[in-house]
């Protein structure tokens, strides 16, 4: 099998299990967004959720991503079985230490993190009581959910995708099931979180026995050559985890400042950039997950030219998906947020405020996902720190954006600031790599990204005459989110016409797959 065969094949297996997870993750957050809107335990809860969160992303998924699949994928080619999974056991010790002593110090110093991740909530001491008391409970998450990712890291090492991929299925369905238990008390978000977290690690352990793991010297061997390389790998990764996500930390910072940026800021980011994350988590994340073990193969080889093919057709798959699904989100922001939130406490407010976020998110989806990729290729090459570098700009970009944008533009400004570093990152990350490996093609990549923009533009256009016709008599919500699937559907059909219009390579390849998938079958 090809190697974008195989990543095609391996992206769409995660895309699966991620479009499940996602369509869970809207129905969590329909539930949320109608049992507490945009207000204070909603924010409580956002914030709660953030800080360890956010560890996890730099702890625990981040070191899968950009550490652990490069070194085990090297140990998988190059020493014995025994080795590689004695590796694997000192890691699994490192991280039990480490992720303990980061629980403990988190629940303990509980107070100071909301304060500092939500200063706004000082002035309200309902609220910030709130975002502590849950804190508190959620803390925990960081060490189920890590190591939950470990396994992943070890799982994708070994070119096995689907349970890892489906496990964070489990997280959603749990706080589902305990919002709906406790109501109007936030706790169950919380219990429903702890629940989720070992439900993830759970159903992945079975399937880590089987692959021949076994616990070897537990919380005895701490040293091994393989783990010190994965640490040093793992320490500019803590600065520079994704753009996306560390520019949405700042965000939450200045978000909490509602006597500028408005009532429910924190909550409105988070209903927005939920949204943000559905394309790119199904196929962003899920292509950057399976392109990283073929970059980490294709980084040992002499030449880079397998390389560059590569990372040519990661950057072209993610213009070819994430750009028409930003034009969408521009366009028909206003109506998904009504369609899919809107009810019980998200009122009108809620939903015009969160569109408008939304928006300015979308500016940035393209570039979110083109950084996954590109990220991947650095961490292939065994390079964290160009990545940490970068990230650090963006942040800063960021930061100083917020701080000017957030008083014309509320807190819309905050989204733009996130979209404009981000896209600022992308450029400079693709000069850099453009030098490290040597050079690349980039007339292939310009051409696709200029043909596929030109289309998504239309489409858009297309979306924006249609999106206030009444296919059905809008009765209730049922019918408003039918009006909206017609809309939706109708931009798909008329961006692949568009495709072909417009004569992109993509779409060729993909309709002569298709084809011959279909011609060869009996």
């Amino acid at each position: 099998m090809s190697t974008h065969k195989y990543i095609i094949r391996s992206a769409g297996i995660i895309s699966i299990a991620t479009l499940c997870s996602r369509l869970l993750g809207f129905l969590r957050d329909i539930v949320i967004a109608r049992l507490f809107g945009v207000y204070l335990y909603a924010q409580a809860f956002v914030v709660a959720f953030k800080i360890p969160n956010l560890l996890r992303d730099l702890v625990g998924e981040g070191a899968a991503n950009a550490a652990f699949v490069p070194v085990f994928s090297e140990y998988d080619v190059r020493a014995s079985r025994e080795e590689f999974w004695k590796l694997a056991n000192v890691v699994l010790n490192l991280m039990l230490v480490l992720l303990s002593l980061i629980t403990i110090a988190g629940i303990l110093l509980a107070p100071l993190l909301v304060r500092l991740i939500a200063p706004g909530f000082i002035a309200e001491p309902e609220k910030l009581s709130a975002a502590i008391h849950l804190t508190r409970i959620i803390f925990p998450y960081i060490l189920l959910v890590s190591l939950a990712a470990y396994a992943v890291g070890i799982l994708n090492t070994l070119k096995h995708f689907s349970v890892p991929a489906f496990a964070p299925c489990f997280l959603n369905i749990s706080v589902i099931l305990c919002a709906l238990f406790f109501g109007e008390n936030v706790t169950g978000l919380a219990t429903g979180v702890l629940i989720g977290g070992a439900l993830q690690l759970a159903v992945q352990i079975p399937v880590l026995y089987k692959k021949g793991f076994r616990v070897r010297g537990f919380l005895k061997d701490f040293r091994h050559p393989g783990a010190a390389l994965i640490g040093r790998l793992m320490l500019p990764r803590l600065f520079s985890t994704s753009i996306y996500q560390l520019n949405n930390f700042v965000d939450s910072i200045f978000g909490s400042l509602g006597f500028i940026v408005g009532e429910g800021g924190v909550a409105v980011l988070y209903f927005a950039y939920r949204l943000i994350q559905f394309p790119l988590g199904i196929f962003g994340n899920a292509l950057s997950q399976a392109i990283l073990p073929a970059f980490s193969t294709q980084a040992l080889e002499e030449t880079k030219d397998n390389l560059k093919r590569t990372l040519s057709f990661g950057l072209r798959a993610t213009f070819f998906v994430l750009l028409p699904a930003s034009a969408g989100f521009m366009v028909l922001a206003k109506p998904i947020i009504s369609g899919l939130f809107g009810g019980g406490r998200f009122d009108a407010y809620s939903a015009e405020v969160t569109a408008r976020v939304l928006f300015f998110y979308s500016i940035g989806l393209t570039a979110y996902g083109a950084n996954k990729i590109m990220q991947s290729c650095f961490f292939a090459l065994k390079d964290t720190l160009t990545p940490a570098k970068v990230s650090a700009l963006a942040l800063c970009i960021s930061a100083a954006l917020d701080a000017v944008l957030m008083f014309p533009l509320k807190i819309s400004g905050l989204a733009l600031a996130t979209a404009t570093s981000s896209s600022i990152a992308a450029l400079v990350l693709f000069g850099i790599l453009r030098k490290k490996i040597g050079g690349l093609q980039t007339k292939p990549i310009y051409s696709s990204f200029i043909r596929i923009l030109i289309a998504s533009v239309c489409m858009g256009g297309v979306c924006f005459y249609i999106k206030d016709i009444e296919f059905f008599v809008a009765r209730n919500a049922f019918f408003r989110l039918l009006n909206l699937l017609i809309v939706i559907l109708a931009g798909g059909v008329s961006y692949l016409i568009f495709c072909f219009i417009f004569r992109l390579s993509e779409i060729h390849e993909l309709s002569r797959k298709l084809k011959d998938r279909f011609l060869s079958s009996p």
